[in-house]
């Protein structure tokens, strides 16, 4: 396999050995150095193909540990230990493991053994130090060194412990969020750009916690996506969009709401049969509800082609979304059944600079007029770009000059007052 690194002299990485952390989305190899005395990688990162890898310098430089001293992460329930820092030590302790008490600091007729504080039982890191290099003027200074332990272990320790516990407690605070009522449906309006019209929303997905937190979309829409909890999530936002926005709808036939749907859906026909159900009995017309799908999301182009042709058959809109970040080539979005382009925040933000970006979103905008497709901006922020894309001849737009992501209560109050929101921008409270 090719590599890419800036590692000096080094054309390809070593043969990697299965991660020592594994998720759902992200592995991790804790000690990835053969050589300890190097300031080579000792923390690793990887996702499908891709490796991020820090050095032992830079953990280095946040504590410096006593001669023969480690500090190791104990995977397995305490069978297994991995030396980020020091040398690999016997491992379990002689004395039994894990220790029946509950105090963090161990003494032993040889070694003092810190067990630094953790919620996740899948691992633990753990500072072992022998007792002769504690002289007097050491151990007076121990609780010196424990805060900086402490910065390392959340050094070392932030994504896995985030990975770990994701693995084993958010998918099933997921499942129960739905019956708990914690999942939202917010409406991020669409605008045309020339009469300031709002002529539609994209449905958005918040959890908002007992506490009032949000946890992002970006941590668990893949893991549910990843779980096959997408699908009664996908469910989820269709019949709770129909019920606020029904009427609505009803009342305003050129209005539509688009709703995201994940590769798992794009692959299979089911969600037709699930939109179907939902429209007859809400007595909302097919054009109304549109589909985005992510490049990223047409695993199979020929298999996508077919389900989404199936939803256009019936009247549903088709939308491209974050076009231009993905793989999708012109050759296969001329074959696609595909009626809007929406340009990347990324691509609208660099307009008008002299980034390397910069030029894109016209290009794009170029391409979609000549394959007959109309054309969404996301991520508008400031009246000139909007004027920019005006004259680009884009039609249609969305982004914080207009308004935040709103609720059903909000947007309808938008649509009945018929005009953008003016120097006053509601927020995404509920």
């Amino acid at each position: 396999a090719q590599a890419c690194t800036n590692w000096p002299r080094q054309d390809n990485l070593a043969v990697m050995r299965p991660p020592d952390i594994s998720g759902p989305t992200y592995n991790y190899w804790l000690n990835t150095s053969t050589e300890p005395n190097e300031n080579r990688a000792a923390l690793m990162l990887g996702r499908g193909n891709f490796r991020v890898a820090t050095s032992r310098g830079h953990l280095t430089d946040m504590v410096d540990l006593p001669a023969n001293s480690s500090l190791m992460v104990v995977l397995d329930h305490g069978l297994r230990a991995i030396p980020v820092l020091g040398p690999a030590l016997e491992w379990p302790p002689t004395e039994p493991w894990p220790p029946a008490g509950r105090s963090p600091l161990l003494v032993t007729q040889d070694q003092l053994i810190y067990r630094m504080p953790t919620r996740n039982p899948e691992y633990q890191l753990v500072l072992v130090t022998p007792r002769t290099n504690m002289q007097r003027e050491m151990f007076e200074g121990w609780w010196w060194l424990l805060p900086s332990s402490l910065a390392l272990a959340i050094f070392i320790g932030g994504l896995a412990s985030q990975l770990a516990g994701q693995r084993q407690s958010l998918g099933a605070e997921l499942q129960g969020a739905l019956r708990r009522g914690e999942l939202q449906v917010l409406y991020q309006p669409i605008f045309d750009l020339r009469t300031r019209q709002c002529v539609g929303a994209e449905a958005l997905l918040r959890w908002r916690r007992p506490d009032g937190t949000l946890t992002s979309p970006e941590l668990f829409i893949p893991m549910a996506e990843n779980t096959g909890q997408i699908r009664p999530i996908t469910d989820f936002v269709l019949q709770r969009l129909l019920e606020q926005l029904g009427h609505l709808l009803r009342a305003n036939p050129q209005l539509y709401i688009s709703v995201n749907l994940a590769a798992c859906d794009v692959m299979v026909p089911r969600i037709g049969k699930v939109m179907a159900r939902l429209l007859a009995l809400h007595r909302v017309a097919a054009r109304q509800i549109a589909f985005e799908v992510t490049e990223r999301g047409l695993i199979d182009v020929v298999v996508a082609r077919h389900n989404l042709q199936a939803l256009r058959d019936v009247g549903h809109q088709v939308l491209i979304d974050d076009f231009g970040t993905g793989y999708c080539s012109l050759a296969y979005l001329q074959t696609l059944p595909v009626d809007y382009l929406k340009i990347d925040k990324a691509f609208i933000d660099a307009l008008g600079h002299d980034a390397a970006s910069s030029g894109v979103a016209p290009h794009i905008i170029r391409m979609a007029h000549a394959l007959e497709l109309k054309v969404i901006a996301e991520g508008i922020e400031f009246e000139d770009q909007a004027l920019l894309l005006s004259s680009e001849g884009v039609r249609f737009g969305q982004g914080w000059l207009f308004a935040h992501a709103l609720s059903a209560v909000q947007f309808i109050d938008l649509i009945t007052r018929g005009r953008r929101l003016g120097p006053r921008r509601l927020d995404d409270e509920v």
